[in-house]
């Protein structure tokens, strides 16, 4: 049996050795929440739903270094790229030093704000951010090197300890509140994530410079990374925060559960991401056709999401009952609704890296605006939880139609340049 098994590994390649890789991360991930969900109950659950949603925020705001690492790690080689990997990091490591500061000093009035029962979590978290950039910034390395099989074992470390850690804490510990022993658990993570650590190019001791054109090319694009980064904290996470503040701690904790569940299209677009950008890179780089790419990932994204909402639609008192227990239930008829409105986001998200790894503007201006559309929508209409589920539907549908309409401009306009 192991024969055969490591025989059907041998022949799989790199990136799909990474793909499974990845289901097996967000299986764990969903594990790791489903288990706090059930543990804990709807109210405890919503101030262990806020810690992980500020976990997102900060992989978001990471990812502008992982992404601008991967691109740059594409593109870039010898002292170039051994200067920029230097520059990278230091600046990495400051702004998480300066935003882990920035949680603990105002730790208590984010307590106030989200209503939680402690403000020990956000100290304890704000202490882990500075690793999670640096973590961001080797996981940019192997990604943009293709090195898949490092950058996999990065994502399985943080997520297997998280898991361990945190139920070991929680079983073990019961004279701390569960939010302060959950933050305890991620910023542990970080940790392992960090390994294996690629410290092959680094070079603390020395100053690193880039050519002045070099220079220039890589804050723009890590200004635009950045920009962009942002409106996907607004879209992907201001639902859960507003729900936190305008409803009481047991719906808020039973829409964390919903969104829960319904972003499992998103985090498995998250995966085709890391496989496009350095893809498309490399293509735009050789003068290669690059839009096949687009396509392919696209329809994943389309089949899956489709499957995914039918499932929710046909069997959602399952699916609930299933994951969180019968203290969830009630919230069973917006499971499909939610569905629709991540994959939405998600197959417009896979449109929108496609451009960013192009180095162009305007769809990632028109997710900025949109992603502020969608907190005014819910700001003004958040009566019940289903109106704030329409309101991100709503959101969503105009922001993959502009997405599509600009793809189809763009090919057009590159068609005619070629034929010039």
């Amino acid at each position: 049996m192991n024969m055969v098994i490591n025989t059907a590994l041998k022949k799989l390649s790199a990136e799909q050795k990474f793909m499974i890789s990845v289901i097996i991360v967000n299986g764990g991930n969903y594990l790791y929440n489903l288990i706090l969900g059930r543990v804990l109950g709807p109210e405890q659950f919503a101030d262990a739903a806020l810690l992980i949603t500020f976990l997102l925020v900060l992989s978001f705001v990471a990812m502008t270094f992982q992404l601008s690492t991967a691109k740059f790690s594409v593109l870039f080689e010898d002292t170039i790229f051994k200067s920029f990997i230097n520059i990278i990091y230091k600046y990495s490591t400051g702004i998480g030093i300066v935003l882990g500061i920035v949680l603990i000093i105002f730790s208590k009035q984010l307590q106030i704000l989200f209503n939680t029962q402690s403000s020990s979590m956000f100290v304890i978290f704000g202490i882990g951010v500075p690793i999670y950039f640096i973590m961001s910034v080797n996981r940019g390395i192997f990604q943009g090197s293709k090195k898949f099989d490092s950058l996999a074992i990065t994502y399985q470390g943080e997520m297997l300890s998280r898991l361990v850690i945190t139920l070991i804490l929680i079983y073990t510990i019961s004279s701390l509140q569960s939010s302060t022993l959950i933050a305890l658990g991620i910023a542990i993570s970080f940790l392992f994530g960090i390994l294996p650590f690629r410290s092959k190019d680094l070079e603390i001791t020395k100053t690193h410079t880039l050519p002045s054109s070099e220079s220039r090319y890589i804050i723009k694009f890590f200004l635009l990374t950045a920009f962009y980064e942002f409106t996907q904290i607004i879209i992907n996470n201001s639902d859960i925060l507003m729900v936190k503040h305008y409803f009481e701690t047991y719906e808020a904790g039973l829409y964390a559960s919903l969104a829960l569940i319904g972003r499992v299209v998103y985090f498995v677009a998250w995966m085709f991401v890391m496989l496009l950008l350095p893809k498309v890179v490399e293509k735009q780089k050789e003068g290669a056709s690059h839009a096949p790419i687009l396509f392919k990932y696209v329809l994943y994204i389309s089949l899956l999401s489709t499957t995914i909402v039918l499932g929710c639609y046909m069997f959602p008192e399952l699916v609930i009952n299933l994951m969180f227990g019968k203290e969830y239930i009630s919230i069973a008829p917006l499971l499909w609704k939610y569905a629709i409105a991540t994959s939405l986001f998600a197959i417009s998200n896979i449109f929108a890296y496609y451009f960013l790894s192009l180095d162009q503007y305007i769809p990632v201006i028109l997710s900025a605006l949109l992603g502020i559309s969608q907190v005014v929508l819910i700001a003004l209409f958040h009566n019940t939880l289903s109106e704030v589920v329409i309101m991100q539907i709503i959101a969503m549908a105009i922001l993959l139609t502009f997405q599509i309409f600009f793809f189809i401009g763009y090919q057009k306009l590159a068609k005619k340049n070629s034929t010039n």
